[in-house]
């Protein structure tokens, strides 16, 4: 551009060609023209590359955001699971234990052992005044029912009235 202009000049003053000048005037403008149309366009360009950059880096923030947010939702779902799993597992417990275990229908008689101290047991009777149960439950076992022999195997009656239980307390306080 400025050797076109230089060259006007030349033309204009040493030979003195207005015409010839002015051409090369009017070459210098369109380049000129044309370099500030294509530094317009490059501009352009780059500003949309630029932008095409900014998006770009905008998305992949929003896509590390994205998964940090369902990492931290995993970790909650993981921890809610966990905590129902053990609530599942305390109530499983909790019923194992409250489940009452049936009450044994039989007893072996230990050395030492008395009908009122098999009676006063917890899995039998919690009383020991009901022991004539016992006793009338196995008479063809009890000659004496002072006298127990280890290893001897009681059946323990379960299906008693009210009244049954009221004449076995009776009879237990007489004796």
């Amino acid at each position: 551009m400025l050797e076109t202009f230089e060259h006007g000049e030349a033309l204009y003053h040493v030979r003195e060609d207005d015409k010839g000048a002015d051409a090369y005037y009017q070459l210098a403008f369109l380049k000129a023209e044309m370099v500030q149309s294509e530094v317009k366009r490059v501009k352009k360009q780059r500003e949309a590359e630029k932008q095409q950059l900014l998006a770009e880096l905008a998305a992949k923030a929003e896509e590390e955001q994205l998964l940090r947010a369902v990492a931290k939702a995993e970790i909650r779902l993981r921890a809610q699971q966990a905590a129902r799993l053990a609530e599942a597992e305390r109530l499983v417990q909790k019923k194992h234990k409250e489940t009452p275990q049936p009450l044994p229908t039989t007893y072996t008689v230990r050395r030492g052992e008395t009908l009122p101290q098999i009676s006063a047991r917890t899995e039998i009777y919690n009383d020991s005044t009901l022991w004539p149960l016992i006793y009338r439950a196995n008479r063809d076992q009890i000659r004496d029912p002072k006298r127990l022999w280890p290893g001897q195997v009681f059946v323990i009656p379960r299906n008693f009235s009210h009244d049954e239980a009221v004449e076995a307390r009776r009879f237990s306080n007489k004796k």
